[in-house]
């Protein structure tokens, strides 16, 4: 089956809200998405969410980021589970961090890696490591 595009989360939560993205990301888009699946590791709070649509859609886009951050932020999980922040959520850090946790992996990035080189633009905001 091939629904079109496909915009993929993996986040983790308590199991007590662990399908509610789901439904909750279901009202949010409403005709906006074709589908809205989840699946992952129960035993560890870890959740791939899917959300398909025709084709993609920066209004889709909106609509879902950074929601689905601050989403998973009111419920105490993390936006980043089994596959790591990465380029594409490193901004979105402060959303499972706090200010001090996020500055402390700063001061230790720069104090393993004063240069950069070291897995460049992953995992912190640019502006901390300036």
């Amino acid at each position: 089956m091939y629904d079109g595009y496909c915009y993929k989360y993996d986040v983790s939560l308590p199991l007590s809200a662990f399908y509610q993205l789901v439904l909750d990301m279901r009202d949010r888009l409403g005709a906006n998405a074709t589908r809205v699946v989840a699946y992952g590791h129960v035993g560890d709070g870890n959740l791939h969410l899917n959300i398909t649509s025709r084709q993609y859609s920066k209004t889709t886009f909106d609509l879902i980021e950074p929601f689905v951050f601050e989403w998973v932020a009111k419920y105490r999980g993390s936006i980043s589970a089994e596959h790591g922040l990465g380029l594409k959520k490193r901004e979105y850090i402060h959303h499972s961090k706090t200010p001090s946790a996020v500055a402390l992996m700063a001061a230790v990035k720069k104090t393993i890696d004063p240069k950069g080189i070291m897995n460049p633009y992953k995992v912190l905001p640019e502006s901390i490591l300036r």
